[in-house]
């Protein structure tokens, strides 16, 4: 037990400021990205001995976060358009994500905004973003080729720059 508590610390250490900046990219919403972020990490926490041996532990997290925010809409039988909602600017330099990129990410298809988080911010590659997604690696590269041709048209090149680290 104390191994696996020594475990989730460092996986959580080093995971939660990719997998937070992945869900925001999703998001689009970085308040709601911290709370779905948080949750899917304590749901990590609960079934850690099943999620340390997933291929990939970050993209689980990331998974089921998103996830989780789908849910919450379900429930209350309710949609909204990212359009419609502020993005305030993030309060910590830890979370940062540029409110451009933000921007720019929200005004993605939600797929789009998907596998750039998990090819981006999580650097998974092709085959692993697809089997997180359920779709086709070429599926994958479709959406990805889009979604960097729409963020070129939208972002100046000092903040494509910025989205890559």
């Amino acid at each position: 037990m104390r191994q696996d508590n020594a475990e989730f610390a460092e996986f959580f250490a080093a995971a939660w400021d990719p997998c937070l900046r992945a869900v925001a990219a999703s998001t689009g919403n970085m308040t709601l990205a911290e709370d779905q972020t948080a949750e899917a990490f304590a749901r990590a926490w609960a079934s850690w001995r099943k999620v340390s041996h997933h291929p990939a532990p970050r993209a689980w997290v990331v998974r089921t976060a998103l996830n989780t925010g789908a849910s919450w809409w379900r429930r209350r039988g309710q949609e909204t358009a990212l359009a419609s909602q502020d993005i305030a600017a993030p309060d910590s330099e830890r979370a940062a994500l540029d409110t451009a990129i933000l921007t720019a990410l929200r005004g993605l298809p939600a797929r789009q905004r998907e596998v750039v988080a998990l090819r981006v911010f999580l650097d998974l590659d092709i085959d692993a973003t697809a089997r997180q997604l359920g779709i086709a690696p070429g599926t994958v590269r479709a959406h990805l080729s889009r979604a960097m041709t729409a963020l070129r048209s939208e972002l100046n090149p000092a903040t494509i720059t910025e989205i890559r680290r």
